[in-house]
Parts: structure tokens; sequence; C-alpha cells
């Protein structure tokens, strides 16, 4: 154990979310769930990004396609949070060429 575990016993490992705050493994969204708006969508970007969990852990945890998550990843590099929204999706998607 750490000097660092024995000062704060209930710091757990994690990445600054979304939305500033830090974020566990614990707090990834949940398997089963049907609706991703931005900032779930975001949590799942940003533990990718920080190695709580890894791409193809993503992709087979929430039964997403790669490509999905992909462009998730894409949009959250470019757009931040508001990449993320399917409200405004054609303001941030390129047209291909």
């Amino acid at each position: 154990m750490s000097a660092f575990d024995r000062v704060f016993p209930s710091r757990r490992p994690g990445v600054i979310g979304p939305l500033g705050h830090c974020l566990t493994a614990q707090d990834l969204p949940r398997p089963d769930l049907d609706r991703w708006g931005p900032r779930r969508k975001a949590e799942v970007v940003v533990a990718i990004r920080g190695g709580l969990i890894s791409l193809d852990e993503a992709v087979d945890r929430y039964r997403l396609s790669m490509e999905e998550v992909a462009n998730w990843l894409s949009l959250f590099d470019r757009h931040g949070l508001k990449g993320l929204r399917v409200t405004h999706l054609k303001s941030y998607r390129v047209a291909p060429s």
C-alpha cells in the first residue's frame, strides 16, 4: 500500500469525467442502458481515453458497434460534449466527398 493510499484510503483510481468530476469504473453507465445521452457517451469516451476500459471492452459491454464508438471518440475529440448530441448531428458531421 502506498503512502497516498494510507492518507486517502477511500480514493479509487479514476479519470476526470466530462463534467469535471472523478469518474471510476463503478461510475460508468450500466451495461443494459437503453438511452444514450451525450453525457453518458462522453463518460464512455473519457473512460476509454483514460484507460478505465478498453475499446473492445466498451463494445462488448454496451453491445455497440466498433464504428459507433469510434464515431463518438472522433466527435468528442473535435467538438466536445456538444458533438455527441443527436439533435444537431448534421452540424458536427462531415459530408462524404
